[in-house]
């Protein structure tokens, strides 16, 4: 491992700065300028080498990471991991914990352990007494018909019409909910698919991976703004739209019915299939989704790895009036179906009850926590919903937020910048998520509060530009 005073002459590459340096970059890789195990200069020392902002360069950076040129590291630094660009998505959706002792990780909300492990060994004991002995051939999509219904009164506190299920497929998660709709939806050699310009990276991911183009729309306070994705409707052939209503991540922004009735209205005049996200179950929601307005072309996803458990890889989908059998369809060309000790663990978990007392507990769990939140920053930039696993945090005057979680991880405190959620040509906001670490010890989050508190009310008196 070697150190660099790398420099580059930023006036090479034309565009954007962030992209400009994203070049630079991938030049010096490919020339040998940078050889893999090279540490880079930290976000702060190279902006001000190169008289550019923290977050230009935090930007370049994750560019960079997302083609697997750069590794970052928790705790020492960025570094050069190969020689040239790979091909595909390289960084991972969902990251490692930390093994160091007393570091507080609310980059990703963890779960509370509230008795999953033995609600879910009882389960699988259950499973096994009962188990057949013609566990030899491939699983079909008629042995999901059961585990369907569930999922029909799983879904019967969401007001999105009728569904029943004929409409349902199910999928490893969530994340493979969203790539089932691109492979069943998308069509062309580049399409376009328009999502939130600040959106869970997931969604990106997707598109990458079905060569799609992402083209963000721009949000307000309630979400996405209509006449900004009327305006993408005309500038762009979009086919799909990628939205979440409910909980909006990683603002918490929860759009009201009357704009879910005018985004329902533009994707039926310009013939877009929409995409629910519904993976941060809100509770006690009596708002219609927008299923409700659009069925005939609304994909509504969710999953139990934000309400139950993680671990088990559940996600499903509610798809639009009478698509029901093609999305199963193309479930079945990805993966057949979900494997039966899976699926008869998840149905038990339904029919049991089970499922749905982990959700009911995990939400009051995640709300006393959210209310911790709250009240240590009071009086900041704050948004919040009840039973929500994460805040979004606008800085005060004096931070930015590459300079404020820097500052936070070497106090041991790990969160995401909004950096994270932006698209590559879109702009980030001076913020932060913070996700409620339901895994983190009471008090240890009490403290983790405490030290961002005063961290907020005493910036640092220079910021490099």
């Amino acid at each position: 491992m070697t150190d660099t005073n790398w420099q580059p002459d930023l006036a090479q590459f034309p565009g954007p700065k962030y992209l400009a340096l994203s070049r630079a970059l991938r030049a010096a890789v490919r020339d040998g300028i940078l050889l893999a195990g090279t540490r880079l200069p930290t976000v702060r020392d190279l902006a001000w080498r190169l008289d550019i902002t923290p977050g230009t360069v935090s930007r370049a950076y994750q560019l960079a990471t997302q083609e697997g040129l750069l590794q970052a590291t928790v705790g020492r630094g960025t570094f050069v991991a190969a020689t040239a660009p790979k091909l595909g998505p390289t960084q991972p959706l969902f990251v490692e914990r930390p093994e160091r002792l007393g570091v507080v990780d609310l980059r990703s909300p963890s779960l509370p352990h509230l008795g999953q492990g033995a609600a879910i060994r009882a389960a699988m004991h259950r499973v096994t007494d009962a188990f057949e002995d013609d566990y030899v051939d491939y699983p079909t999509q008629t042995d999901e018909a059961e585990l369907r219904d569930a999922v029909v009164d799983w879904v019967s506190d969401r007001q999105m019409g009728p569904v029943d299920a004929d409409d349902v497929a199910l999928t490893f998660g969530g994340q493979a909910a969203i790539n089932l709709v691109l492979g069943c939806c998308l069509r062309g050699d580049r399409p376009v698919v328009l999502c939130e310009d600040l959106a869970y990276p997931g969604f990106r991911h997707a598109a990458r991976l079905s060569r799609a183009e992402t083209v963000g729309v721009e949000l307000d306070q309630h979400g996405l703004r209509p006449d900004a994705l009327e305006a993408a409707c005309r500038r762009h052939k979009a086919q799909i739209l990628c939205i979440t209503t409910e909980a909006q991540n990683p603002t918490a922004a929860r759009m009201p019915e009357s704009r879910r009735s005018e985004v329902a209205l533009i994707a039926r005049a310009y013939d877009l299939q929409v995409i629910e996200d519904d993976c941060y179950s809100v509770p006690d929601s009596a708002t219609p989704m927008i299923r409700a307005h659009v069925p005939e072309r609304t994909w509504h996803i969710g999953s139990l790895s934000k309400s139950v458990s993680a671990a088990l890889r559940f996600g499903y989908v509610i798809c639009p009036q009478g698509m029901g059998n093609a999305g199963r369809l193309t479930a079945q060309h990805y993966s057949f179906a979900l494997p039966r000790p899976m699926a008869e663990l998840c149905l038990d978990l339904f029919r049991s009850g089970v499922a749905t007392d982990l959700r009911r507990r995990v939400q009051a769990e995640f709300s006393d926590r959210l209310a911790m939140v709250v009240e240590a920053l009071d009086g900041q930039d704050l948004r919040w919903q009840p039973g929500l696993p994460f805040v979004w945090l606008r800085l005060p005057s004096g931070w930015r937020a590459s300079t404020f979680t820097r500052m936070a991880e070497a106090e041991g405190i790990l969160m995401r910048s909004a950096d994270e959620y932006v698209l590559i040509h879109g702009h980030a906001p001076n913020a932060v998520r913070l996700a409620i670490g339901g895994a983190v010890p009471r008090e240890r989050l009490r403290a983790a509060l405490a030290q961002l508190r005063q961290m907020l009310l005493d910036p640092p008196s220079e910021i490099a530009i």
